[in-house]
């Protein structure tokens, strides 16, 4: 029904599909579950984009500009949610924000699954639900306001958490599948002393994609490698993708029944990595459940890891020949919470490739874009998603307003010389950038760094600096003013600031 809504001192007109009556709450008006369209009035706005994952480009465009998006379709499949694309209109995933001519930010975001997506034009916002979804939070003012009255609704009704991962260290970026016991057991022996509190191993370990068992490379096997770590006084990490299976892995031939099939009864295609399409579980099914948790119980109980990088999460998203009005993010976050209950309160879960709002009140860390590489950007690509220093930065710096909820990683930072590309300006934005997230993650070994990278790396780590925000990318540590304006837009001197 058409009504008018006032809300942070401004009024608009407002079509509302839900019965109830918006009421005011702390930070805006809740509004009723079911299609909301506002007539903004903010003409040619700045309009933000939440990504649907951990990999979706995040940020602000201009609404006259060409909307935020991946162009490949394969790879959108993989970093995004396909269903809801739209190459000509502005889209977001559970949250949209409009920035007017005076600064201040009209803000609606969804608060409950359903998939809620939105759009933007000129003239109006729009929100909608794919599946039955929640009310929707309705708010105007200060960016920093708005962003943080929506937090604080979502964590008070999808639940946040409060566990700090520490100084992790990772291997993937000094080795990425091609780590070794050895290797590793000398890495974790020079970690010794370091401040770092995780050790974590990624992608490398297991005898394939689906398949989560030591291969080859470690033969003395995972419970030895974890025990080593623990020996070294670091907590024991290990990367797994519990949600996939390679086509060529043993789960998918032995275990035929446990696979997301399409319409015609196809394994369905989650995304593409390591050179083919992955495939990925049916959530809906007790059998998958039961899976998921004797997996995360025999790597947390009976090997000993208990932070756990999970990764490729967006799988448990992808529609499928699922039963009728199963909602999608409902039964993402049943996966999740099998996850969580398997490896108990105690472990740290950190999500990547994750969407937000299934995810929140059961992972404790965000990957908050995609992948960091020792590179700032590459001539040959525009892809807002692909693994670059700069993207990474970007994304991070678009999803701040998480950290009410969990932590918000923006993966590691470097110290090394060494197979490194990026300028001392490029490594001081993400070492900036990691300390005011506050989770500070590094691939570099011991073994790689020269003697004042070695200290550089050991002071940074041994210290955590006072963080005040200043604007949308600007902030104080310790006093120190840091612009990261530069990183997201190169020929700016100051992007809208806030207050």
């Amino acid at each position: 029904m058409a009504q008018f809504l006032t809300v942070g001192g401004r009024t608009f007109a407002a079509e509302l599909e839900g019965g109830d009556a918006p009421r005011p709450v702390t930070g805006g008006l809740l509004l009723p579950p079911g299609r909301v369209a506002l007539l903004h009035g903010l003409g040619d706005a700045l309009f933000y984009r939440h990504g649907h994952n951990s990999w979706s480009p995040c940020g602000w465009r201009r609404l006259s500009g060409v909307p935020l998006r991946i162009a490949d379709a394969e790879r959108r499949l993989t970093a995004d949610d396909t269903t809801w694309d739209d190459p000509g209109r502005h889209h977001s995933s559970a949250v949209a924000a409009l920035e007017g001519p005076d600064g201040k930010v009209l803000l609606l975001g969804g608060l409950g699954l359903g998939v809620p997506r939105l759009a933007a034009d000129r003239d109006t916002l729009v929100g909608w639900c794919e599946t039955g979804g929640g009310p929707w939070l309705l708010a105007h003012g200060d960016e920093d306001e708005v962003f943080a009255a929506y937090a604080e609704h979502l964590g008070d009704r999808l639940g946040r958490s409060t566990k700090r991962a520490g100084n992790v260290w990772c291997s993937w970026y000094a080795y990425y599948e091609n780590i070794t016991e050895d290797q590793l057991v000398e890495d974790v022996g020079s970690l010794r002393g370091l401040p770092f509190d995780v050790a974590q191993i990624d992608d490398g370990w297991e005898e394939q994609v689906g398949d989560w068992h030591a291969n080859r490379k470690f033969p003395a096997g995972m419970r030895a490698l974890a025990d080593r770590i623990a020996d070294a006084g670091l907590r024991p990490g290990l990367w797994l993708a519990p949600f996939i299976v390679h086509p060529d892995s043993r789960t998918a031939r032995a275990r035929p029944e446990l696979l997301l099939r399409d319409a015609d009864g196809a394994p369905v295609v989650a995304g593409h990595n390591w050179g083919t399409g992955y495939w990925t579980l049916d959530l809906t099914s007790d059998s998958v459940l039961d899976h998921l948790r004797e997996t995360i119980h025999r790597v947390t109980h009976e090997w000993g890891f208990t932070y756990l990088k999970l990764d490729f999460l967006q799988a448990g998203t992808t529609p499928g020949a699922r039963s009728a009005g199963v909602d999608r993010e409902e039964v993402y976050r049943a996966g999740l919470r099998a996850i969580r209950e398997a490896a108990g309160d105690d472990a740290y879960l950190l999500a990547s490739g994750a969407p937000l709002l299934p995810s929140l009140g059961l992972a404790d860390g965000l990957r908050s874009g995609p992948d960091v590489a020792p590179m700032w950007d590459h001539y040959a690509t525009q892809d807002p998603s692909d693994a670059l220093a700069r993207n990474a930065v970007v994304n991070t710096l678009h999803r701040l307003w998480h950290k009410p909820l969990l932590e918000v990683d923006p993966d590691v930072v470097y110290f090394r010389s060494r197979l490194n590309l990026l300028t001392e300006r490029q490594q001081g934005w993400l070492r900036d950038l990691a300390d005011v997230c506050g989770f500070r993650a590094i691939s570099d070994p011991p073994g790689w760094l020269r003697p004042d990278e070695l200290e550089a790396m050991t002071r940074y780590l041994g210290h955590r600096p006072d963080v005040r925000t200043l604007g949308r990318y600007r902030f104080a540590l310790d006093g120190r003013e840091v612009d990261l304006t530069p990183a997201v837009d190169p020929g700016a001197e100051q992007v809208y600031p806030i207050g």
